[in-house]
């Protein structure tokens, strides 16, 4: 089964429902001979009834199947990723992401 991922720009400001959010970097992982895409960002949370916070995101579409193959209608483009199903990529990806981008594996996202 394969998923489209719709690419955001990066350093853009989204607006969402207690503050704002922006994707930082789009990183292509090398793994077992194939790439897994991984987007980096930054969450601020500004207007919760809990209190505010920032911190550091990560979003694993998974493996790329076919980059950049369509655009969508605002002209953003579309990759084919292939989601992760096995949990030792799983932890692999995650250790990876909190030695070296210092994000809490609660804030990573794997589709």
């Amino acid at each position: 089964m394969t998923v489209e991922y719709i690419h955001q720009k990066i350093g853009e400001e989204v607006t969402a429902l207690a503050g704002y959010y922006t994707v930082t970097d789009e990183l292509r992982l090398k793994h077992n001979g194939r790439e897994i895409l991984c987007i980096i960002g930054m969450c601020f949370v500004e207007s919760s009834c809990c209190g505010n916070r920032a911190f550091r995101y990560a979003i694993v579409p998974g493996y790329i199947v076919s980059w950049h193959k369509k655009q969508d209608k605002a002209g953003r483009p579309v990759s084919e990723m292939e989601p992760l199903s096995d949990d030792s990529v799983k932890r692999e990806i995650t250790a990876d992401l909190g030695e070296k981008h210092s994000i809490f594996k609660q804030n990573i996202e794997f589709w």
